[in-house]
């Protein structure tokens, strides 16, 4: 089980696409929203349906925690305590976390990138605290995957189905979606 969170202003392709390319792999995924309301609305207005509410999930059933960038989308993750203190959880667990744009900033002020290599959206590599920066699409490092940003989303997406399942799995959405 994957939850991807939302927050008022967060990047929906990123989240998007990601979200689908995992259930396209068939990794049961759930877009969990921060708020009270299943309705977030993105960056640029667009209003998501989230599956389900934060208080409502179950952080045990999960194997893996993403995160999409956006702003002011990072910054409203990054304030919702639950969340934060699932994310420390995890990492303290050895789960999985994925961060792609901004987001992974939320991972480096936790201090939770001490020692790895990621990489964030351009602008962002001083909030990554401890880690090395590498201008690369998309990184995993031990439990930690981040990505650039919205042009990485597809990768990010890839690499998550190759990490949960398979590289086969991951190969043939690429060329099912035409990537290839």
């Amino acid at each position: 089980m994957v939850y991807a969170f939302l927050a008022d202003g967060f990047e929906e392709v990123e989240a998007l696409m990601v979200v689908d390319i995992l259930r396209r792999a068939g990794i049961e995924t759930l877009t969990v929203s921060v708020s009270e309301n299943y309705e977030v609305k993105s960056s640029h207005n667009i209003v998501v349906k989230a599956d389900a509410l934060i208080k409502d999930v179950d952080f045990d059933k999960a194997e893996l925690i993403f995160l999409p960038g956006g702003i002011p989308g990072t910054p409203n993750l990054a304030v919702c305590k639950t969340l934060v203190a699932n994310i420390k959880d995890f990492n303290n667990k050895g789960k999985r976390l994925a961060a792609i744009c901004a987001a992974p900033s939320i991972l480096g002020e936790l201090g939770i990138l001490e020692g790895k290599v990621v990489s964030c959206y351009p602008g962002y590599e001083d909030s990554l605290k401890g880690a090395t920066y590498k201008r690369e699409k998309v990184i995993t490092d031990g439990n930690i995957t981040t990505a650039r940003g919205l042009g990485a989303a597809i990768d990010m997406g890839l690499e998550l189905v190759t990490i949960l399942k398979s590289k086969e799995e991951a190969d043939s959405i690429a060329e099912k979606i035409q990537l290839v």
